[in-house]
């Protein structure tokens, strides 16, 4: 097979993969919430000593299987078929009628045109696959921390220390600048954190931004890190105050800034070095 032919395959390859991954996405981020709740409840009835809540029927990423919310009704496997089982469904339950949220396939879709990127951009590089993970934690990140304004540990944590693994074999970043680029992601916002609230007793972000930027300084090394919080910064300026001037949203209300980081710091993994030596060259420098 040519050469050149390489990042085609693993588009078209990343792609159908990617869709079934962005149905497994979609269960992750509708319980991955939920499970955290009800262990949150288990651990303050033990801290408090009071009895814990009853148990009830198995719930994680396995069980039970998917249903219909409305009417219980089991899905069938040609009805979980990712974007093409909810056009065949016209988007409503198959025994209820009611209407399955556009964001199941939105989500497969986006997962997979994303996945399609990334196999493209690294055709069949030793970056490609562990690319593709980061990219699909970085897509359940953003929806989940859309949704509850939650940075689940057992994401960003576990995609931490891959980053810091893959730095100590020279992939993406280097060993050193993987490392520093972690403790760096972290101190930088804990300390816009602290400033923040020293100075207007308030918290401007969650803890769990931290650990995000932390996980994206270890993959990309800490050189990338200003590019990705200027992206963010921008980005979430310009959809805050869509929000504001489009929605009614008010000013108050508090905006998850973990989307705007997943989304900078997945554009910088993959053109960061390019965006910045651009920027250089168009300033002279």
């Amino acid at each position: 097979m040519p050469e050149t032919t390489d990042p085609i395959v693993m588009a078209a390859l990343a792609g159908v993969f990617g869709l079934l991954i962005g149905s497994f996405l979609n269960v992750v981020i509708l319980r991955l919430p939920v499970m955290m709740e009800r262990q949150w409840q288990r651990q303050c009835a033990e801290f408090a000593g009071t009895p814990e809540p009853e148990p009830e029927a198995r719930f994680d990423l396995i069980s039970p299987p998917s249903h219909c919310p409305g009417c219980g009704h089991r899905i069938r496997p040609w009805e979980n078929i990712p974007v093409l089982g909810w056009l065949l469904l016209r988007g409503r339950c198959s025994s209820c009628s009611k209407p399955i949220p556009l964001r199941y396939p939105a989500v497969e879709l986006a997962t997979a045109l994303l996945s399609m990127v990334v196999g493209w951009h690294y055709g069949l590089g030793w970056e490609c696959l562990p690319a593709l993970f980061l990219t699909w934690a970085l897509i359940a990140l953003s929806v989940i921390d859309y949704d509850h304004q939650l940075l689940p540990d057992s994401i960003t944590l576990p995609m931490l220390w891959a980053g810091l693994l893959l730095g100590q074999l020279g992939l993406f970043a280097g060993p050193t600048d993987s490392v520093i680029g972690a403790a760096a992601g972290y101190l930088s916002l804990w300390s816009v954190y602290w400033l923040f609230r020293l100075l207007t007793g308030k918290e401007g972000m969650g803890h769990g931004d931290f650990k995000l930027l932390a996980m994206l300084g270890a993959w990309t090394g800490w050189q990338l890190l200003l590019p990705i919080i200027l992206i963010s910064s921008v980005i979430g300026a310009i959809v805050g105050t869509a929000l504001i001037l489009f929605r009614g949203r008010e000013r108050g209300n508090p905006i998850p800034f973990g989307p705007y980081l997943a989304a900078a710091g997945w554009v910088t993994l993959l053109w960061g070095s390019t965006l910045v030596d651009g920027y250089l060259g168009m300033m002279g420098w």
